[in-house]
C-alpha cells in the first residue's frame, strides 16, 4: 500500500489534528498503512465504541490529547515532533450543537485554525498543510447546481459560518504568510478541502443521520427522520480521504501547482434525499422502517446542497469510486461486524478494497 500516492507519506512525520474523531480515525488508519509516522492531536474520543477506540489506534501512533484552542500546547507538539505534512481536522462538527454552543464552535473552528496555521508558520519542518473545512462553508442559496471553489463563503448557522470563517482565515494566511510566490522563503504549501456528508463505520456522533439509523436498526425500532426531503451530497468517508491524501502528495511534490481550495464530493447520482438514503440503508440492512418526525420548531438546516468537483476531476484526476449502494454496503458491513472482529483489520480491508476500485 505504501506505493500509492507515489510513496510520499512513507517514513514522513504526519500530524493529524482531530484524529480521535470519525474522519480522523479513518485517515490515521490509512496513513499508518502507508508507512507514515503519525502524530495525533485531539480531545478524548466521545464513546467507547468510536472507531478510534475499537480499532485500538492509540497503540499504533503517537497519540496526544490536547485542544486546538491551546496554542502553547499545540505549538509544543509541532516543535517536538517536527511534522512535514499536517492535516487539520479538529473541529466542533455539528450544526445543531452549534446553536447550543456558538461560542465554543467559533473558538474551536476559527481560532483553532488560526492556532494551527500559526504553529505551521513558526516551525520550519512543515511543508504541506491541508485544512479540512466543510461543504457548508459556502453561502448556500440552495441552488440546483454545485458550488465551485471560488464561490463566496457564508453560512446560516454558527457551524456553517465558522467553517466559512476558517476558509477566510486560510486564504488570509496563504496570501500573507504562505504566498506561493514566496515559496522559496517560507516553504509551506497550504490548501483547504471541502467534502460532502460522509458516512461509514464507527461514527456515533449525536444528531448524525447514520448514527440515528444504525442505533434504531440495532434496537429494532423505527428510525426517526427530521427532514426526509433534504438533499445532501452523500459519500463514504474513504472518498474524501482519498482526495485529501492525493492532494497532500501533490502539494509535497509540486507545491505551487496545487495550492488553494478543493471540493471532494460525490457523483450526481449519489446526491439523494435523506428519505431515499434511509430506504436504501434499510434494504441493505435487511429490515427496518422509518417515520417522519419533522417539526417547524427545529433549528434551520439547509434543504439543498451540492458540490462541483470539476476542479479535482480535471487537475488531480480524482473522482468518486462508490455509488450509493456500495457506500451503504461498506457502512453496514462495519456496523454488523465491529463487535466480533478485529476492527483495525476490518478497516484496512475496506481501505484495500476501496483502492482496488480505483
Amino acid at each position: 500500500m505504501d506505493k500509492i500516492f507515489n510513496g510520499v507519506f512513507k517514513d514522513k512525520n504526519v500530524l493529524v489534528t482531530g484524529h480521535t474523531g470519525f474522519k480522523g480515525s479513518w485517515l490515521i488508519t490509512w496513513l499508518n498503512e502507508l508507512g507514515a509516522n503519525v502524530i495525533g492531536y485531539a480531545l478524548d474520543p466521545y464513546r467507547e465504541k468510536d472507531n478510534f477506540v475499537v480499532t485500538n489506534l492509540s497503540s499504533k501512533i503517537t497519540d496526544i490529547r490536547g485542544d486546538v484552542r491551546d496554542f502553547d500546547k499545540l505549538l509544543s507538539v509541532f516543535e517536538e515532533y517536527k511534522p512535514e505534512i499536517v492535516f487539520h481536522l479538529a473541529a466542533q462538527p455539528l450544526v445543531r450543537l452549534s446553536y447550543e454552543e456558538p461560542r465554543e464552535t467559533y473558538e474551536t473552528n476559527v481560532m483553532g485554525t488560526v492556532n494551527l496555521l500559526e504553529a505551521s508558520k513558526q516551525v520550519e519542518s512543515v511543508r504541506v498543510v491541508v485544512n479540512v473545512t466543510s461543504d457548508k462553508c459556502y453561502e448556500n442559496k440552495e441552488m440546483i447546481w454545485g458550488y465551485r471553489e471560488n464561490d463566496p463563503m457564508g453560512g446560516y448557522d454558527p457551524y456553517s459560518s465558522s467553517k466559512g470563517c476558517a476558509e477566510l482565515v486560510t486564504s488570509a494566511y496563504r496570501r500573507s504568510f504562505f504566498n506561493p510566490q514566496d515559496l522559496d522563503k517560507h516553504g509551506v504549501a497550504l490548501a483547504s478541502v471541502r467534502a460532502g456528508n460522509v458516512i461509514g463505520g464507527g461514527d456515533w456522533a449525536k444528531d448524525r443521520l447514520m448514527t440515528d439509523c444504525i442505533t434504531a436498526l440495532q434496537a429494532r425500532k423505527k428510525i426517526k427522520i427530521r427532514s426526509p426531503q433534504a438533499i445532501r451530497p452523500w459519500q463514504h468517508v474513504l472518498e474524501p480521504l482519498s482526495g485529501y491524501l492525493l492532494l497532500a502528495s501533490k502539494l509535497y511534490e509540486e507545491p505551487k501547482k496545487y495550492i488553494g481550495g478543493w471540493n471532494f464530493g460525490p457523483e450526481e447520482s449519489s446526491i439523494v434525499t435523506v428519505g431515499e438514503l434511509v430506504e436504501k440503508l434499510i434494504d441493505c440492512w435487511g429490515s427496518g422502517d422509518w417515520i417522519d418526525t419533522s417539526s417547524n420548531d427545529e433549528p434551520h438546516e439547509a434543504e439543498l446542497l451540492k458540490l462541483d468537483i470539476s476542479k479535482a476531476r480535471y487537475y488531480l484526476n480524482w473522482s468518486p469510486r462508490l455509488d450509493v449502494e456500495e457506500m451503504l454496503e461498506l457502512t453496514v458491513d462495519w456496523y454488523k461486524n465491529y463487535q466480533d472482529n478485529n476492527v483495525y483489520e476490518l478497516c484496512v480491508k475496506q481501505i484495500k478494497n476501496f483502492i482496488k476500485k480505483g
